[in-house]
């Protein structure tokens, strides 16, 4: 936060050239991030990533009203020659409806994110209020401590900085700098401005290139790899052992010294632990399951692989060398609670009511046909059907001819083999439980029923081994449902130039031609997530841009001119697919976060053209002087806010660590989509201006003071 405050400084400084007028700006960063604090407290947000990201973006943004404000009065000063208090008074007639509406707009584009629900919701939810909460606040500093700076602070413009006609030449290298930066400005907005009346004068062909962006946009959009959150590098990897099924504990705990030896050399090995006798996938107690844990070093010190996934294909090559046991290297979600493994979350469901054994038979083909696509590098599921068991057959008419109640029998097995709560109590300060169980020597075969009685009707001691028959099978260790069909748990995880999205579709894909009548797939966890934001995002878009235009019609009492702010929109939606194409992003939902944003902060570069371009045209003025006078007035505080917020993403542009990919995500899709914007959209959006307002005063009515102009002129 602190590197990208002074970033912003730096930029906001180079286009003011005034220390006094950039430390108003700057007040409004902390003014804007504490007051952000006290109300994320207020709604219950913690400091954690997504509430960070929003911090983050907003010191690009708070500063932008604040900028607009002490532009508009700069502009004042030198122009007219007005002083400090008369030139603040003046410019902040003309921008306070323009900084209102700019407030609304980009508030406005989060409130539909009220509705999300679920877990993207919470994403969504708390970036959205902790950025709207800061603009809003900013806005009220613009409105009220920014004007009383600007007037305090800023010189007034002494008259005489012309000698005689002759222009003050510069003393030293900043203000020869700065004066060859204003030259350089000054021919560049002279070029634009002589562009902008070739786009007027052949509007079709902007029209043209209009229709193009938007095709393109479309595509990009559809064309894109989805996916829903970055696999983040935690610096920690997970082994899952699973042995052949009936495996004592002794012999996987061999195994997990072997893992031992042959991982403990590794370079990027921090610490390595293991326990035997867990499955990891299942979350539940196996002999013939074991589980290891690596904490990486940091990226730097890790030697020759720094790149986890390079790692962990490390490791498989490393354990592939030990014999008699299935090993699956695995690295944990990014965000915890939803999924022991990083990997698609499917559920096979058996709607036949068929046996375990085809059940598992179906999984292990399924699976199979998986590993077939392209897009699937690798598939598996931790069940198993071919555990030794041991299955009780209980003699009913025996039982009832010796008067035991089969409860009983149950019950009584229950507690010798399994354990049963027998009471509880107090001591020391401490809750203890009392449990009931055989000694381990008596239970470790089927010999031991023969000393376990259970007690009938007329109290009578009957051997338990008289009423129940043991017989050896294979069966699951575990067994699961899923709404009421047995089912079994599948991972996927995707090859790599594959996004998760692309993946679902393989898997969708498999399913419905492969799977047999009467088994059906469904993804649960960060999978189901996924699926589900994928259209709430689509929605919540939509509801942005209504949220906005109907914010402006009410603003400029028009359905028709609205449609000059909105259509500049996909030119920087353009920008944002163009900028995660190239870098290898996928359309996950920091980047869908990023372009809900993005509608507020495009819309406000179109409110600063199009709201002073109104009113000149109510002041009387041509459509096209309207046009090309605001276009030209409202460039520079275009840019440099653009700019400030582009150079204010650039720390998270360079992030490394456990959020890097979620940092590059959201601040390389932002920054393309605002370069483009402000490239593509400070052409377009006066054009836009003249044809819209052109069709409003077809239906409205051309302003009062246009047509007295027009009167005269006759």
């Amino acid at each position: 936060m602190i590197e990208a405050f002074i970033l912003v400084f730096i930029v906001v400084f180079l286009f003011l050239q005034d220390f006094r007028a950039t430390l108003i700006p700057a007040i409004a960063v902390p003014v804007s991030i504490l007051g952000t604090f006290f109300f994320m407290q207020v709604f219950g947000f913690s400091i954690n990533l997504l509430t960070l990201f929003a911090l983050v973006l907003a010191i690009g943004i708070v500063v932008d009203d604040a900028i607009v404000v002490v532009e508009a009065v700069h502009e004042k000063m030198h122009s007219k020659r007005l002083s400090a208090k008369a030139a603040t008074t003046s410019a902040m007639s003309e921008i306070t409806g323009a900084i209102i509406s700019i407030t609304l707009v980009m508030s406005a584009v989060f409130l539909p994110v009220g509705f999300m629900e679920g877990s993207t919701g919470v994403f969504y939810r708390q970036f959205a209020f902790t950025l709207a909460i800061a603009i809003v606040i900013s806005a009220v500093n613009a409105l009220t401590l920014s004007p009383a700076l600007a007037a305090l602070f800023l010189k007034d413009v002494p008259h005489d900085d012309h000698h005689h006609g002759e222009e003050v030449k510069p003393k030293n290298f900043k203000e020869k700098f700065f004066v060859g930066f204003n030259t350089g400005f000054t021919k560049l907005t002279n070029k634009y401005i002589n562009s902008l009346r070739f786009l007027i004068k052949n509007r079709w062909l902007s029209f043209g290139g209009l229709a193009v962006i938007i095709v393109a946009t479309v595509y990009m959009v559809k064309t894109t790899p989805t996916g829903f959150i970055p696999s983040e590098d935690q610096g920690f990897i997970a082994i899952s052992l699973s042995m052949p099924a009936g495996a004592s504990l002794e012999r996987t705990k061999n195994v997990m010294k072997e893992v031992e030896g042959t991982l403990g050399n590794l370079p990027s090995k921090k610490v390595l632990n293991v326990i035997s006798g867990f499955n990891m996938l299942t979350s539940s107690t196996s002999a013939s399951a074991g589980v290891a844990f690596i904490l990486l070093k940091p990226a730097k010190e890790r030697g020759e692989h720094e790149d986890i996934n390079d790692i962990m294909n490390d490791v498989r090559g490393r354990l592939a060398g030990i014999k008699g046991a299935n090993f699956f290297v695995f690295t944990f979600p990014t965000v915890p609670g939803f999924s022991n493994v990083d990997a698609l979350d499917i559920v096979l469901k058996d709607k036949t009511g068929g046996s375990i054994s085809k059940f598992s038979g179906q999984s292990t083909a399924f699976i199979g046909e998986l590993m077939k696509r392209p897009e699937i590098a690798f598939a598996f599921t931790s069940f198993k059907a071919d555990y030794p068991q041991l299955e009780m057959e209980v003699d009913d008419v025996k039982a009832e001819q010796l008067g035991v109640n089969v409860r009983d029998i149950l019950q009584t097995m229950q507690t010798y083999y399994g354990s049963a709560q027998a009471s509880d109590f107090n001591r020391f300060g401490k809750y203890y439980r009392v449990m009931v169980q055989a000694d381990v020597a008596s239970r470790t075969g089927v010999e031991s029923m023969n000393s376990i009685f259970v007690k009938n009707r007329q109290g009578e001691m009957v051997p338990v081994s008289a009423l129940v028959k043991m017989k050896s099978v294979n069966g699951s260790e575990t067994a699961s449902r899923y709404n009421l069909f047995n089912s079994i748990g599948i991972n996927a995880i995707a090859k790599p130039g594959f996004s998760s999205g692309a993946a679902i579709k393989a898997v969708q894909e498999v399913a419905e031609t492969k799977l047999p009548k009467g088994y059906t797939i469904e993804f649960s966890g960060l999978t189901n997530e996924e699926i589900t934001s994928s259209g709430q995002s689509a929605l919540i878009f939509g509801l942005s841009l209504l949220f906005v235009f109907f914010l402006l019609a009410a603003q400029y009492e028009s359905y028709i001119l609205p449609m000059a702010v909105l259509l500049s929109i996909p030119t920087g939606i353009f920008g944002v697919f163009a900028a995660i194409g190239l870098t290898g992003i996928e359309n996950n939902i920091y980047v869908q976060v990023a372009l809900i944003m993005l509608i507020g902060l495009l819309a406000k570069n179109a409110i600063l053209i199009v709201e002073y371009a109104v009113q000149r045209r109510n002041a009387g003025k041509s459509l096209l002087a309207s046009s090309l006078e605001a276009a030209k007035l409202r460039l520079r505080p275009i840019i440099m806010t653009s700019f400030a917020f582009v150079v204010g993403l650039t720390p998270m542009m360079r992030a490394t660590g456990p959020s890097a990919l979620g940092n590059h995500s959201i601040s390389i899709g932002a920054a393309g989509g605002m370069v483009s914007g402000v490239l593509l959209g400070i052409f377009i959006i006066p054009v836009l201006f003249i044809a819209f307002q052109y069709l409003h005063e077809l239906v409205s009515g051309k302003p009062l003071a246009v047509i007295n102009n027009e009167n005269k002129s006759n």
